[in-house]
């Protein structure tokens, strides 16, 4: 039985909600906006928009926003996508309908305060910073920026700090006005309330939002050639990514290539990378793959740190597992094993409420629905041998991968 409970208000903003029993719920609004829809001299905004929403509204002061939802026990949170913004509280049950005026407050009201603008503009820079020194994270934006270069997701959410001087709080009230508006947002909600509450409080707090025509025009990126660029770092180990495009939000491939990324490098301690270069052979301490489906292309991409004496022997390893995937691994019966582990990951991920919640606000969004346990496991299940060897003819070919290696 779908227990995702639906409704439209009159101005076209879509309220869904999950019923879980509990003391604890969750509801926010996720917007369709993210870095991709910043203009060019707009770069970091939609993040810095995000962090400075919570600086002040018409009706409340910085203060009064912070200490709204943290002073009965609960929270505010935020981030920012290449392609959404989430805005949500985590509260005690019995604050739902405090929760849901504070969001509306925030994301229809919003003022950026100047000096509070200011503030919170070099709180982000420090973010920044903090950044650049950990070479871990910061080569995977490095290796995105050069994967979609010349393109609006070929720069990194943060922007940097010369970008950010020159964004003014009107350029942060202009992209509010221009995207967080009821077509491009959904507003999510998972906990012990009734449904006709959040149905109640929603037509209160957010019926007044205003519909304006979305002018956007996401333009899907252009192939490239694939790239191999090693920079020098003041670090210890080099940091490696090595991987490609791959399928999109939509395409019919997504879901076995998921299941791919699971076997080579998923999180748990059997999967084929981390056995080569960690259990076999001591290379290193972290190896993983991911995989990050975008609405019109994605990415596949395998991460190892390693002393510099090792890089190109981790290559090689790599491109072996990568070949032994191709010819002769994928059978039956590890196809069936690599299900069971992957829906056995996927229960116990259920079991976090928060980011079940996250999960249905972006899936419906997404796709204007979002599928029930029951279903998830079906398709998982009618998953084809075909179909993942497709995706390893398709995908782990890396003499077509691109390479970045940060190296002391």
């Amino acid at each position: 039985m779908n227990r995702y409970l639906t409704h439209t208000l009159s101005n076209g903003l879509q309220v869904v909600h999950y019923p879980h029993a509990g003391n604890v719920s969750y509801c926010g609004f996720v917007v369709n906006a993210g870095t991709r829809d910043e203009a060019a001299d707009e770069n970091g905004l939609a993040h810095l928009v995000e962090h400075t929403i919570f600086k002040g509204t018409t009706h409340r002061r910085a203060y009064h926003i912070r200490n709204r939802m943290e002073s009965v026990g609960g929270e505010l949170n935020a981030f920012t996508s290449k392609e959404e913004t989430v805005i949500y509280s985590i509260f005690p049950s019995q604050y739902q309908e405090r929760a849901m005026e504070l969001l509306g407050d925030l994301v229809t009201n919003a003022s950026f305060p100047d000096a509070e603008f200011e503030k919170e503009r070099e709180v982000v820079i420090e973010e920044i910073e903090m950044y650049r020194d950990t070479p871990s994270e910061l080569i995977y934006d490095e290796f995105e920026n050069r994967l979609f270069a010349g393109h609006d997701l070929g720069h990194n959410i943060l922007g940097t700090p010369e970008e950010l001087v020159q964004i003014a709080p009107e350029k942060a009230r202009a992209f509010l006005k221009r995207y967080y508006i009821p077509r491009q947002m959904l507003f999510f909600s998972l906990g012990n309330v009734p449904f006709e509450k959040v149905v109640r409080y929603a037509e209160r707090y957010f019926s007044s939002m205003e519909d304006v025509a979305d002018v956007r025009h996401r333009v899907v990126p252009q192939p490239i050639k694939p790239f191999a660029e090693r920079i020098s770092c003041d670090t210890h180990q080099a940091h490696v990514v090595w991987g490609c495009r791959t399928y999109s939000l939509y395409d019919d491939m997504r879901l076995p290539m998921l299941l791919m990324n699971n076997i080579l490098g998923g999180p748990c301690l059997n999967s084929l990378l981390n056995v080569a270069l960690r259990e076999q052979r001591g290379y290193v301490y972290t190896v993983e793959s991911a995989v990050t489906n975008y609405t019109d292309t994605g990415i596949f991409s395998i991460y190892f740190g390693t002393d510099v004496r090792h890089v190109d022997k981790c290559m090689q390893r790599v491109r072996k597992v990568l070949d032994d995937v191709k010819r002769t691994y994928l059978t039956e019966a590890r196809l069936v094993a690599a299900k069971k582990q992957y829906l056995g990951q996927l229960q116990v991920a259920e079991d976090n409420n928060e980011g079940l919640a996250l999960a249905i606000g972006k899936g419906f969004l997404r796709h204007g629905t979002i599928l029930t346990p029951e279903e998830q496991r079906s398709r998982i299940e009618s998953i084809s041998l075909d179909s993942m060897r497709q995706v390893a003819h398709e995908m782990l070919d890396a003499d077509n991968w691109s390479l970045l290696v940060f190296e002391p």
